[in-house]
């Protein structure tokens, strides 16, 4: 097994997520926040054990020397534009990313997509390529696509179990809603740790507090946040609260 610790503190994991611009557009974006250094330099708070960013926003804004979060850079990505089963191909290899100083590298499934068996290659080769080079991999693993419908706890359980299954070293999935359902996911993942998402952004602030300590108390290792923190008017505030949930 790949070296986690880099990445984490305590085996547990904090990720400030800044990969939504390809995906989602300016959309989620103020004149503030869409500057990638103003989130590089939320990084400085020391709250975080990595930030996701593509590669781009690494190689024009990310410098070694000033910000001391580990890197993590998302391999594949896509527009919203397409009205179809979703596939996220490869942007960018492992070594790319890795000269780039990446500590790990992300990278989407769309389980149950029609697409889902590209992606599937395509993220057994980063996985067999990053374990090569001796840095970890973190899969998204979410169920999209017209033949999953509603996903339920089942279909998230057995999306992260696709993770394990394949090899990826952390998954990264939707939280389930309660504890009881979200054990079972963890379960489902063996060995390997499970965070969940962040979400869109909620203006309740118990909600997203109470999904990081249930899932904790699931037996998850953390999460990735990035709308719910660099959205909100007080951001360190806000993962200051996270990060005692998943560290305390």
């Amino acid at each position: 097994m790949v070296d986690l610790s880099k990445i984490s503190k305590n085996k547990k994991f904090f990720f400030l997520a800044y990969d939504q611009g390809m995906e989602h557009g300016p959309v989620d974006f103020n004149l503030e926040n869409i500057n990638p250094k103003y989130i590089f330099d939320l990084t400085k708070s020391g709250l975080f054990t990595g930030v996701i960013v593509q590669k781009g926003i690494a190689e024009k804004y990310y410098k070694a020397d000033e910000y001391k979060t580990p890197l993590i850079i998302k391999l594949n990505g896509k527009t919203h534009f397409l009205n179809e089963d979703p596939y996220s191909p490869q942007l960018t290899s492992v070594e790319e990313a890795i000269r780039l100083r990446a500590k790990a590298v992300g990278y989407t499934v769309y389980v149950g997509s029609k697409n889902e068996a590209k992606m599937l290659k395509e993220f057994s080769r980063i996985i067999y390529e990053a374990h090569d080079l001796g840095i970890p991999v973190i899969g998204w693993m979410y169920p999209r696509g017209s033949t999953v419908g509603e996903e339920t706890s089942d279909i998230t359980a057995y999306a992260a179990r696709v993770g394990l299954e394949i090899g990826a070293d952390i998954v990264k999935v939707k939280y389930t809603g309660d504890v009881d359902s979200m054990k079972w996911v963890v379960a489902c993942s063996g060995v390997m740790p499970v965070c969940i998402a962040g979400g869109n952004k909620t203006n309740d602030d118990d909600a997203l507090k109470e999904e990081f300590e249930g899932a904790i108390s699931a037996g998850c290792s953390g999460g990735a946040v990035g709308r719910n923190i660099w959205q909100d008017p007080n951001p360190l505030a806000r993962a200051k609260e996270i990060h005692d949930i998943i560290f305390n």
